[in-house]
């Protein structure tokens, strides 16, 4: 059934905006999945902040182009659903995978992550990246290492004049 020039401009639209809120596509190939299935995926990928949307390949392409995207060709062929990543690209890649691994259901094709398109391979490999929260742990551990140094060096005479005077009255009391 043919869809109608008002209904695939508002795919389109929906596209763009999906897009634009999002940090990285991840092509996946649904064939074979249940409408429940591709529901509990959903409901997954929410919880990261992430979107699985079935789409019209033709349609998202047009939403690439006009979002100034790289439109990947070759992944944009036979039935695709997308997921929509949010801030936290290796938790929603990591979700997927997980939920691929139980149900045995949907494929990753190819994943699109700004102006680079990954393969198969490279688009799993998104889900090793590390998450937001050990990003901020790092940084943080960066950022305080210098003033932790710092403390250290200004603490260090301190703490050697109290060691020789502990050592010089340890040494009293066993004399008396």
């Amino acid at each position: 059934m043919a869809i109608s020039r008002q209904k695939k401009e508002e795919l389109v639209a929906q596209y763009k905006e999906l897009i634009a809120n999002s940090s990285a596509l991840v092509f996946t190939n649904y064939q074979g999945t249940t409408v429940s299935q591709i529901r509990s995926l959903r409901t997954r990928l929410k919880e990261t902040n992430s979107t699985y949307t079935v789409v019209k390949n033709t349609l998202l392409a047009l939403a690439l182009r006009e979002s100034d995207r790289v439109t990947p060709d070759t992944l944009l062929r036979g039935a695709n659903a997308v997921v929509f990543c949010g801030e936290d690209i290796a938790k929603s890649v990591t979700t997927l995978k997980a939920w691929i691994k139980e149900a045995k259901a949907v494929e990753i094709t190819g994943a699109l992550l700004e102006s680079s398109v990954l393969d198969s391979a490279g688009a799993e490999l998104l889900s090793d990246l590390p998450t937001k929260e050990q990003t901020r742990a790092m940084l943080l551990g960066v950022l305080s290492a210098p003033a932790r140094q710092l403390v250290q060096i200004v603490n260090a005479p301190g703490s050697s004049l109290a060691r020789v005077l502990n050592a010089h009255i340890e040494k009293q009391q066993e004399a008396a």
